[in-house]
């Protein structure tokens, strides 16, 4: 069974009393242990697209599967509960709480999960922050670290309650060469690491470590398996 799977997915909005269809009839299949990147210019869906994925958007018709299971008339509750669950979001802009340290930042996604306890959110955040490579960072504030560094706290954050699907937009739009490398490396791991990852990104440098390439065009995804 796919993580992810679209149904005549379509997505439209009003423009001048005009319908445009940003998205159309697309019919999709995204698994774990691939990582995934959609491309496209701006202003062609992408960010639209991995909203509907994330369950903060919706289509205008077809259906969004997780699991199996079709959450396109969930309530909000619902789909919030999946998203705290299921999902992992990684921005271009690294959303860090600047009055909290790196393993106050990593920490806050498990309290809301009641599968945690204390000492299990500390052993959590401990393992994370090793695995981001920042253990001689964790009492440090966000102005105190680097770009790179940032969005390596952002990553172990969207890991913390063990998601399966990652979705990041533009992780490294913010971000210099080396440490593009650095994010890019990382996310490919999590892919080969059994989570499905999708990928929003300008960079062509993505194409690199992607299983897919998906690109986006007048609505329409070209699909490009990488051999």
């Amino acid at each position: 069974m796919s993580e992810i799977e679209i149904v005549n997915g379509e997505k439209e909005y009003i423009k001048n009393k005009e319908k445009i269809k940003i998205l159309k009839n697309l019919n999709l299949k995204f698994e774990k242990g691939k990582l995934y990147a959609i491309m496209g210019e701006s202003g062609s869906g992408k960010t639209t697209f991995l909203n509907i994925i994330g369950t903060l958007d919706d289509f205008k018709s077809g259906k969004l599967l997780i699991e199996g299971k079709d959450i396109s008339n969930l309530k909000e509750d619902e789909k919030a509960n999946i998203r705290m669950r299921k999902i992992g979001f990684i921005f271009q802009e690294f959303y860090l709480n600047p009055n909290m340290t790196v393993e106050e930042n990593i920490e806050q996604p498990m309290y809301i999960n009641n599968q945690y306890d204390k000492e299990m959110i500390k052993n959590r955040t401990n393992e994370l922050i090793e695995t981001v490579g920042l253990s001689h960072r964790k009492k440090h504030f966000p102005r105190e670290l680097s770009g790179g560094e940032q969005q390596r706290v952002a990553i172990a954050r969207a890991l913390a309650n063990k998601p399966d699907i990652i979705l990041a937009d533009e992780p490294t739009g913010n971000l210099d060469k080396e440490n593009e490398t650095k994010i890019f490396e990382m996310l490919k791991i999590l892919s080969q690491n059994n989570k499905c990852v999708i990928v929003v990104s300008h960079s062509s440098k993505i194409e690199q470590y992607a299983d897919v390439v998906l690109k986006i065009k007048e609505g329409n995804i070209e699909i490009n398996e990488i051999s």
